[in-house]
């Protein structure tokens, strides 16, 4: 393995478990060193010593907490150079708009947007005094296509997450800060098989339009993320970076 990312600090959120994991382990596998935030105390930790990192519990929708998670990275390791903000949930709660309440919309915000945000707003300045950095923020192939079967919060935190990443990743270009929104398409993850596993005809019915036929691994969105958060992409910000396995480009798939 390559070692892109030698001597560089990433902060990963969500990174107990899923994306977030395959991710901390990708990018540690690529000489990063590695700082987890997650609210899942086991998880977050059982990740960081996988990967000879440092664990840092935070729940992402508390501004406090954020803001401590980012300083006790560059306080442990000298800078933060590289934040992938994935942290994100996707209740079954959150459906159509005829029936998702407006607590169910407000938790999703909370934690797929706001989130977001939060950890922008404090891994900036950190990056601003290196005069460096790649940010990677976690959007979905959702942010680009309708769905008949809406999960309307989580569709509408997404766009959001999108949007917010480019306007930042065009702010600060001249900051040497590079911005991108990573768009994924269904992952094999343990969230993904939940929701599935209590409706398969809407499991059915969203891997017919996926044109390679199968869901993504974790690992393929890790090698992603590893790309932007490396040299190698460093012509890329304010972009939206799809790893969807064609969905957003068909029109109809392979039979």
């Amino acid at each position: 393995m390559s070692q892109r990312l030698e001597g560089r600090v990433a902060v990963v959120t969500g990174g107990g478990s899923g994306i977030g994991l395959a991710s901390a382990k990708r990018m540690a596998s690529e000489g990063a060193r590695i700082v987890v935030g997650d609210v899942d105390v086991a998880g977050g930790k059982a990740a960081a010593e996988e990967v000879g990192g440092e664990f840092v519990q935070a729940d992402v929708t508390v501004e406090s907490e954020v803001e401590a998670l980012f300083q006790a990275a560059a306080d442990r390791f000298g800078s933060v150079d590289i934040a992938f903000n994935n942290a994100g949930i996707s209740p079954p709660e959150d459906d159509s708009i005829l029936t998702t309440g407006l607590e169910a919309w407000r938790k999703v915000q909370e934690v797929n947007l706001t989130s977001v945000y939060l950890c922008c707003k404090y891994a900036i300045p950190h990056m601003q005094r290196a005069g460096k950095g790649s940010i990677i923020n976690t959007a979905s192939f959702v942010a680009v296509m309708g769905a008949a079967t809406s999960q309307i919060s989580y569709t509408a935190s997404k766009g959001g997450v999108l949007s917010m990443s480019r306007e930042l990743g065009v702010q600060f270009a001249r900051e040497g800060i590079r911005v991108n929104a990573l768009c994924p398409g269904p992952v094999n993850t343990p969230l993904l098989t939940e929701l599935f596993a209590k409706d398969p005809e809407r499991a059915a019915r969203r891997l017919v339009h996926v044109p390679m036929g199968r869901f993504a691994e974790p690992e393929e969105i890790a090698a992603a993320v590893a790309f932007l958060a490396s040299d190698d992409a460093s012509f890329i910000t304010a972009s939206q970076f799809l790893v969807d396995g064609g969905i957003s480009g068909a029109y109809v798939t392979p039979l």
